[in-house]
């Protein structure tokens, strides 16, 4: 982990580690799902890695992107902190009313815009259904599997369109996303098939490598980058298990592979 600083980009992203991004994009710089602290146990989870760069490199924030904060992997001690001392928080309607009026929790479908740094009008945040665990998982009071999840689409005018998973195992969300968003450039999406035994029979809570690898094709976005499959202790799959089912279903030409904390261009 170093704390030098992390150059700002024109439409990029660099992965941190676990599940966190930072996406430069609009003149913007946009965090999502912080993770900072230092590897150990967070309860039933366990951190292995720390992340590339930690909260002090990254230098003005003006967006935070949470898909829940139920979890720790997605959300830990110094995250925490570091979402609430963002100038904008966007998150799911339950997440949203545990942080306060500060944040802006979104529903499926619904958008939230930002105004750009770059002259270039507004960066539109539209938050699009997840579901962590499998399909047939027992659903909440609320109608979630496990618990509420957000995914994102980021867009605007002369912008790559960028879709962003959250935790998400399910492929027939990822088809009703490509149904409804015309023309997604690039996806950066959750991988690691995470599984809990205490949690539907340890059945994956999001996306092994096939499903990742059929995501991209069902979304036919040029540029594939993902995340949040390693770090921590629970995920049955790593980076070569991705590799290896993009090959297999010959679309290893739209996975982008860069070092943590090391940029990937959003443009195809």
């Amino acid at each position: 982990m170093t704390s030098e600083e992390l150059a700002r980009q024109d439409c990029a992203v660099t992965i941190l580690g676990g599940p966190t991004a930072v996406i430069d994009i609009g003149g913007l710089r946009v965090v999502s799902d912080p993770t900072f602290d230092d590897p150990g146990s967070h309860g039933y989870l366990s951190k292995t890695k720390g992340p590339a760069f930690d909260e002090n490199a990254l230098g003005p924030v003006d967006v935070v992107l949470l898909s829940h904060d139920d979890h720790p992997d997605n959300l830990d001690v110094r995250g925490r902190a570091f979402a609430d001392a963002a100038p904008l928080l966007v998150t799911g309607p339950l997440a949203a009313a545990r942080f306060g009026e500060r944040a802006v929790g979104l529903s499926s479908w619904t958008s939230h815009p930002v105004p750009r740094r770059d002259g270039g009008g507004e960066l539109t945040i539209l938050a699009v259904p997840a579901v962590h665990g499998p399909e047939d998982g027992q659903r909440d009071t609320e109608g979630h599997i496990n618990c509420e999840v957000t995914g994102f689409v980021l867009s605007g005018e002369g912008l790559p369109t960028l879709y962003i998973s959250g935790d998400n195992a399910s492929i027939r969300t990822v088809a009703e996303v490509s149904r409804r968003i015309q023309n997604i450039d690039a996806a950066l999406l959750h991988a690691g098939a995470a599984r809990v035994e205490a949690k539907f029979d340890g059945r994956p809570l999001s996306m092994d490598g096939r499903r990742v690898a059929a995501a991209a094709a069902v979304l036919g976005a040029g540029v594939v980058v993902p995340a949040h499959y390693d770090g921590w202790s629970h995920f049955s799959e790593g980076l070569d298990d991705i590799q290896l089912a993009f090959l297999e279903a010959g679309l290893s030409s739209l996975l982008r592979i860069a070092p943590h904390g090391s940029w990937v261009a959003l443009r195809p």
